[in-house]
């Protein structure tokens, strides 16, 4: 290939992503044998808008650890997934149209995609649950082109062929089956419970997916009453005060010790609920005596359970106060308590909370000024208001029960960095749930299970009807079960439809069976399971990594991959995560266009394993020189023309450079095993400007004469760098290496320390003098550096000749230097060197004699 007259950057990106995707370069060809696979559990994207540069940042990383594993001879397995299931995909989806799923409605075969909404405030159209989800798939397909097109601007190295969805027909029979044979060994499990609620979504929430935000609150003290004494509590949520069922402190309490056994009235509605004692109530906490209610946290549900409480739930799944019979509750006056508790239905907690402090103000039951207060409060990840607890039936996977083993399998993981595996650890010890893996959403995968209907229309949840592996993927909700026909739907004697659709992290839990083929591919299965690498964030350890490990626990009783890299997040100015929820994310897009896709990668690069780092357009701007450098660097080295073809390094500086490369590889080589890129990066790069800034002016005068040993060290040094780099700056490496090479330099050999080290030979300068390559080029850099900077001085061409230079020195570093002075003094167009002894060395330059 001809060496561009003027090389640029501008235009690499294009040219070789266009050349890899026609030339297959990174297809994967499956191996005899498992060791010769290197497999990549890649992160499946949220397909919910756009990628921004958290993404680009740690998908960079582990394009660099594939191309690394591919030159070391592995058979890379790297197939890129899309997660377009779950709670923000359906927020998109409802955003973009202007639309709202209605499962009631019926299916319409003609309806068509509205265009996208571009005026607010528009009422949402409702749609049936199957049109809906056909909107997801639609709009979903378009983003997934957009993130292709962007990783492949960006460089990764991925097999496209092998791309995979976590909604698709595929996905789906994975998970269903995967769900029935939990099933089938009692390890999930449905169960009517106290569920964390988000009353936006509707739908369960796993506490894996909760956070904890401080909110503004208030203590309000209320007065009960026992046997007519007065007893105080205070409550940040008097709006629970209707669902109170007991009145609990703590055993050793003195001061309630003698209530324990007795019943207490409730203020305003009068109800009677008991007063006990639990370890778990707080002495020190407000009064010491806290209110019981159906529910407020999950101390609540502690208590309820722990001690056998009655229910009395409020909370509706709206977020709304719900209906509640006083006639079956004990109270003194059940009239009257309907009569103020009518007040409070239909309205919100926040409104709840004011009408009911007025209630008690006005009874003369709220004592003192409500005192100001700030608090953690429970939210959904994705969610903008609190959390609430509601009973409802979900499904479960047991994880309580084996906390042991799970710790196990931790402990078999080799984390990148190590101290990552603290927080799984610290994860699976405070488990106080088993993981609930059921949504009340719509765009998900389904749990294929139908229950008998009774005589009176009602579920038989205890018996599900349940298919058979064969016929997955099934969705019950348009598909009848086995024996029945669609006629018989949700009639008395028939069958109803499990209406729920399992949790994202239920189905992305199984991306290594679903990448590895696990029921489609017994071949690549068997090569590509357990995976070699699991890269993710820090902050998904508790979602992603902690289920997936469960599943391969329960499933393949072995753990998913042998290793974990965790990255840690991009921030922005104010040092906070980048993030959609947080509206400071940046798009990638135009930081291609202006510094190019090596450049970014460039910056991606230098954030370490495990480390939070700041957006930095500054680092992407140095990328981009270190590209355009290599480009000229190459051009400049290949002008030389070709060695012989007996060549050898017979020079003593061209055999330091050598033996010095190797010391380079061997850093970088070491830094890449053990997944630390950055300090592999560091590593060439130094190598790659002491060569271009020293040695190559060091050494251009005897190339240009036609020296055989610069003129092959030269090309191997700089081929071998360019193969360092090329996991770094894919593109611009590629470049350079079709320059005087056939194929591409990301499938060559990873280059081998040994093969350089034979450089430093015994008799070069350095060794003679007892110096080693390091020092021996340290040398000739800090003669031409004097040189630069006394020309500098007194603002001199680098090329303008000088009389003298006065090399102080100990004997045995000027006997070194008499090794390589002749190509100093071309390089600095120096007369003569003059060496004088001392202890240290010191260099002067006379300009003129």
């Amino acid at each position: 290939m001809t060496i561009p007259e003027k090389p640029s950057v501008n235009g690499l990106d294009d040219k070789w992503a266009q050349n890899w995707a026609d030339t297959g370069v990174y297809r994967f060809v499956p191996a005899a044998v498992r060791e010769q696979v290197y497999s990549i559990d890649t992160p499946p994207p949220t397909v919910s808008g756009s990628l921004h540069v958290g993404h680009v940042f740690s998908y960079t990383h582990t394009d660099i650890v594939a191309r690394y594993r591919r030159m070391r001879g592995k058979q890379v397995f790297y197939p890129m997934g899309w997660d377009d299931n779950g709670l923000p995909t359906e927020r998109r989806v409802q955003n973009y149209y202007g639309v709202r799923c209605e499962p009631t409605l019926p299916y319409d075969p003609e309806f068509t995609a509205p265009e996208q909404v571009t005026k607010k405030g528009q009422p949402p159209v409702a749609l049936s649950r199957r049109n809906f989800v056909e909107l997801c798939e639609k709009l979903t397909g378009e983003d997934e082109r957009v993130f292709e097109h962007l990783w492949r601007r960006l460089g990764l190295s991925v097999d496209w062929s092998m791309t995979y969805t976590t909604i698709g027909a595929k996905a789906q029979r994975v998970s269903q089956t995967a769900f029935l044979r939990l099933l089938a060994r009692g390890e999930a499990y449905q169960s009517e419970a106290p569920t964390m609620w988000d009353v936006d979504f509707r739908t369960a929430v796993s506490n894996a997916e909760m956070v904890d935000k401080d909110q503004p609150a208030a203590y309000h003290r209320l007065r009960f009453t026992v046997e007519g004494a007065p007893v105080h509590i205070e409550t940040t949520r008097p709006e629970l005060l209707p669902a109170c069922v007991a009145l609990v402190a703590h055993p050793d309490d003195e001061r309630y010790q003698p209530l324990f056994g007795k019943e207490a009235l409730t203020p305003l509605f009068g109800v009677r609920v008991p007063v006990l004692a639990h370890p778990a109530a707080q002495a020190d906490k407000g009064s010491g005596i806290a209110m019981v209610c159906t529910f407020g946290d999950q101390t609540d549900v502690i208590w309820w359970r722990e001690l056998g409480l009655a229910t009395r739930t409020i909370i509706g799944r709206d977020g709304r106060l719900q209906e509640l019979d006083f006639a079956e509750i004990p109270c003194q006056d059940p009239q009257a308590a309907a009569e103020v508790y009518a007040g409070l239905v239909g309205r919100g907690a926040a409104q709840a909370r004011k009408a009911i402090v007025e209630l008690l103000e006005q009874a003369g039951v709220l004592e003192g000024t409500p005192r100001a207060i700030t608090h953690p409060v429970k939210f959904y990840e994705k969610g903008d208001r609190p959390l609430e607890i509601v009973s409802s039936r979900q499904w479960f996977v047991r994880t309580l029960a084996g906390k042991e083993d799970l710790l196990a399998r931790g402990a078999q993981i080799t984390w990148q960095p190590p101290h990552m595996k603290s927080r799984f650890d610290d994860w699976v010890r405070n488990l106080n749930a088993d993981w609930l893996i059921s949504r009340q959403r719509y765009f998900g995968v389904p749990f294929p299970l139908w229950y008998p209907l009774d005589a009176a229309g009602e579920p038989d949840y205890a018996h599900p009807i349940l298919p058979d592996e064969s016929e997955l993927p099934v969705d019950p909700q348009s598909a009848a079960p086995a024996g029945y026909t669609e006629a018989q739907r949700g009639v008395p004697g028939g069958f109803g439809g499990e209406p729920d659709v399992m949790d994202t992290w239920a189905t992305s839990s199984l991306t290594p069976q679903l990448a590895c083929g696990w029921l489609t591919d017994p071949d690549l299965y068997a090569v590509t399971y357990p995976m070699d690498l699991r890269p993710q964030a820090h902050d998904i350890i508790r979602t992603w990594l902690f289920s997936t490990v469960v599943r391969s626990h329960l499933e393949e009783d072995a753990t998913p991959w042998r290793h974990a890299a965790i990255s840690g997040w991009i921030l922005d100015p104010d040092r906070k995560k980048m993030s959609k929820s947080q509206g400071n994310v940046i798009t990638p897009e135009h930081l291609i266009d202006e510094h190019g896709a090596d450049g970014v990668r460039y910056w991606a690069a230098l954030g370490r394993p495990g480390t939070d780092t700041a957006f930095e357009p500054q680092q992407m701007k140095v990328g981009r020189r270190l590209a355009t450098k290599m480009l000229n660097a190459a051009k400049f080295v290949y002008s030389f023309g070709e060695p012989s073809a007996d060549a050898q390094a017979t020079d003593p500086l061209d055999r330091a450079l050598l033996a010095v490369f190797a010391d380079t590889v061997a850093e970088a080589t070491a830094a890449l095993e053990g997944y630390e890129y950055t300090t592999a990066l560091v590593a060439a790069e130094r190598f790659f400007w002491m060569f271009c800034d020293d040695y190559v002016e060091l050494v251009k005068d005897r190339a240009y004469a036609g020296s055989d040993s610069a003129r092959l060290t030269l090309r191997r040094a700089l081929n071998g760098v360019v193969q360092l780099l090329a996991p770094f700056i894919p593109f611009t490496t590629e470049e350079v290496w079709s320059w005087t090479h056939e194929g591409s330099v990301h499938v060559t050999a990873w280059p081998e320390a040994s093969a350089y080290a034979a450089a430093d030979a015994a008799d070069s300068a350095g060794a003679a003098a007892g110096l080693g390559s390091s020092r021996l080029l340290g040398l000739a850099s800090a003669l031409i550096g004097a040189v630069r900077r006394a020309k500098t001085a007194e603002k001199l061409s680098m090329r303008a000749d000088i009389a003298t230079v006065v090399v102080t020195c100990p004997p045995e570093q000027a006997e070194a230097i008499r090794g390589f002075e002749q190509d100093v003094r071309a390089a600095g167009h120096i007369g003569r060197i003059v060496y004088e002894v001392g202890d240290t060395l010191d260099v002067k330059v006379v300009l003129e004699d």
